[in-house]
């Protein structure tokens, strides 16, 4: 103070210069922070929009169409057997309401199409394995039980044009078997007359050693029990097929078809002495079945 004296300045002439310097600095910084807020808003209004909008999670809301049925299939024994049986199998398949028609080929387990663009569809898919008891057939004396097996797993499937269909499902079984199991299937698709289609197409199957080795594999027990070499079941390529189909359009909501599917076992399942000195590795499936179609509503 005594200096700002000295030099010939008042301290209230002091006190007034710096808060005009005060003043001023505040408003530089001010204009400054508006000049970068403007430049950063301007920056988010100006990026460009992405060229495509993020997936959405499938919703269960909203119509769909159900198609449930019965048939009937004439097929092996066991998988493996040179005998055949008749036993039920049911049909089951869900789609929005409103999409294209569905094809379902003679091999599909039952699914749910959550993602439908009409040319590609995918979504969970379950199989039903029912158990396979050594009581039942000659063959199987001394192996031991398989316990019934629900497969759960989801398929897509594409049709990269109208007649065609490719088909893949991936399966994990719970109960009877524990190991993963890959369907894969093709169909050409024609309409012969009106209502009425014939489809056929090529089939291969792979499955894990958790998958084959209860059905193919002997242990040291089962050997001493049935006199059979003890064999070490491993996964891998399991089979390649064809199948063709006869489907017939009552109306929009009744259909019936009948199939015939070839199935040539492959690797240890073919190799097994339970196919080798009991069973095939031929397996044919002829089938008849009938299904329903009709629409509901989930809020």
């Amino acid at each position: 103070m005594k200096n700002a004296v000295k030099a010939g300045l008042h301290p209230s002439t002091s006190r007034g210069a710096r808060r005009t310097f005060l003043t001023a600095l505040l408003i530089a910084l001010g204009s400054g922070g508006a000049v970068s807020n403007s430049a950063s808003a301007q920056t988010l209004f100006t990026l460009p929009a992405p060229p495509f909008e993020l997936p959405m999670v499938p919703s269960v809301s909203g119509n769909w169409t159900v198609m449930v049925g019965v048939g009937g299939e004439y097929k092996p024994d066991f998988e493996g057997a040179n005998r055949s049986m008749f036993s039920p199998v049911p049909i089951f398949a869900i789609r929005r309401a409103g999409t294209t028609d569905q094809f379902r080929g003679p091999r599909d387990s039952a699914s749910i199409a959550l993602i439908d663009f009409g040319d590609l569809r995918a979504g969970p898919a379950a199989k039903f394995v029912s158990s396979r008891k050594a009581s039942s057939y000659s063959e199987l004396t001394g192996l031991g039980d398989v316990g019934t097996t629900v497969e759960l797993g989801g398929f897509v499937e594409y049709y990269p044009v109208d007649w065609f269909r490719t088909r893949g499902e991936l399966r994990q079984g719970i109960g009877g078997h524990h190991g993963a199991v890959a369907d894969l299937s093709a169909d050409f698709i024609v309409p012969i007359i009106q209502r009425l289609t014939l489809s056929a197409g090529p089939r291969f199957t792979w499955e894990s050693t958790k998958a084959t080795t209860p059905y193919f594999g002997i242990d040291a027990a089962q050997a001493l029990a049935t006199g059979q070499p003890a064999f070490d079941a491993k996964g891998g390529a399991h089979s390649y097929g064809l199948g063709a189909q006869v489907s017939y359009r009552i109306d929009p909501k009744w259909e019936v078809h009948a199939y015939v599917e070839y199935e040539r076992l492959l690797g240890d399942a073919a190799n097994s002495p339970l196919v080798t000195l009991r069973g095939s590795p031929n397996q044919t499936t002829v089938g008849i079945g009938a299904s329903y179609s009709f629409d509901f509503k989930i809020r």
